[in-house]
């Protein structure tokens, strides 16, 4: 699996571990700043090795919780 993520330190750091949690990291890009209305923001290339897996059957309450984007994006802190 190939991704570009783009993001905060923060929210780099935490998308990147929970990624690594799903398999195994093969290539972790360097991270790049943007510009414009984008500062303070990174962007980054991450290549994972990931196998398929037993998940747990929906409404066991196994697996992670949903993350509310607008109720984040209103907290983020301009840079």
């Amino acid at each position: 699996m190939e991704a570009w993520l783009s993001g905060t330190r923060a929210e780099l750091d935490a998308a990147i571990a929970a990624l690594a949690d799903l398999g195994h990291v093969i290539q972790h890009g360097q991270r790049w700043p943007m510009g414009g209305v984008d500062a303070g923001r990174y962007r980054l290339y991450l290549r994972l090795a990931v196998t398929t897996r037993h998940h747990a059957a929906p409404g066991t309450g196994v697996g992670g919780a949903l993350i509310d984007l607008t109720a984040a994006r209103a907290l983020r802190r301009p840079a």
